[in-house]
């Protein structure tokens, strides 16, 4: 086997856009008295969009990040 590893970069503007979802997300979650750190966990590990709130169209806005992505970047960032 001699898969080539496949290489992806999130864009600059995207990752901006990430930071802002994310941020309104944990504060939606965090304004409805969910720990946000847990929930935002939960959606990750599962998909499972029901994790976030509705609050402050808070899912709806989690949903149209690209998951892998969003992976990716939370590693990079803790990692450098």
């Amino acid at each position: 086997m001699t898969e080539s590893t496949i290489k992806f970069s999130v864009p600059g503007d995207d990752k901006e856009n990430m930071c802002r979802i994310l941020r309104t997300v944990f504060d939606a979650l965090q304004e409805k008295g969910y720990n946000p750190i847990n929930q935002i966990v939960g959606y990750l590990l599962t998909e499972d969009p029901t994790y976030i709130t509705n609050y402050n169209n808070a899912r709806s806005l989690i949903c149209k990040l690209d998951r892998d992505e969003l992976l990716q970047e939370l590693v990079r960032e803790y990692l450098t």
